[in-house]
């Protein structure tokens, strides 16, 4: 690793403590495509795994007191812990070009919902009949690519709940994930001392760059902020799928 991709790889990691900060979630949606620009994605999930699990674990209980309804949040954190395990066989196995395909297929989808359907609204007894399927699908995206947006936030935003209720429930969600993909990060070969020493060098500049993502919550309205970060999720698809196909990294 040279100084230019460590300097990408902070910047990435605070892009996505900015987003976390300021909306509770989809950190990994910047982070990891970026990521897997500049090395591989086995690598990109190895890197983002530490810092996922810190931070959700501190904003879970940091807004604990806001926590949606227990029995939902239970259902769907499980399904995304066993959906994580399996997804991570499948990071273990697939050859690098199907991943880095995969992480871009997850980014346009998560880009068309989000284009087509931004105001959708999803009741809550369907909520309840989809939160295994929906858990389950998002820990599968979350083991394999790194990336569970495209299921996970779609799902739960369709609730509209209250920000800190929103941001203390996709937390226990994302940490019941990387509670489990960390461990089988390890017993496959991908996480070695050396990538989990870097991951949890990682935190600093997503933690740091967190506070600096609640200020700016306060004064640039949501809309705009998801505009921006569209924009920026469509150039990082397009160039992932250019390095996939065969053009230089």
């Amino acid at each position: 690793m040279d100084w230019s991709d460590l300097l990408i790889a902070g910047l990435a990691f605070a892009l996505g403590g900015v987003l976390k900060g300021a909306t509770g979630a989809g950190a990994p949606i910047v982070a990891v495509p970026i990521l897997s620009m500049l090395y591989d994605v086995p690598l990109a999930v190895c890197l983002f795994a530490v810092p996922n699990l810190l931070s959700n674990i501190w904003q879970g209980w940091r807004n604990r007191a806001h926590l949606f309804e227990r029995r939902f949040v239970v259902l769907f954190a499980g399904a995304g812990f066993v959906g994580a395990a399996i997804g991570t066989v499948i990071l273990a196995r697939l050859p690098s070009t199907a991943l880095l395909l995969a992480v871009a297929f997850a980014v346009v989808l998560f880009l068309i919902f989000r284009l087509a359907r931004p105001d959708w609204v999803m009741s809550m007894k369907t909520a309840r009949k989809w939160a295994v399927p929906a858990g389950l699908s998002g820990g599968i995206l979350q083991g394999a690519v790194g990336i569970s947006a495209p299921v996970s936030l779609t799902f739960l935003s369709a609730l509209r709940l209250p920000r800190l209720q929103f941001m203390a429930t996709i937390s226990i969600f994302f940490a019941a994930m990387a509670a489990i993909q960390l461990p089988m990060l390890a017993a496959h070969g991908l996480m070695t001392w050396e990538r989990a020493g870097m991951s949890l060098v990682a935190t600093l500049p997503l933690f740091g760059a967190m506070p600096i993502g609640g200020y700016l919550a306060r004064y640039i309205s949501r809309q705009a902020f998801d505009r921006i970060i569209l924009v920026l999720l469509a150039a990082v698809a397009v160039r992932l799928v250019w390095s996939a196909l065969g053009g230089t990294a």
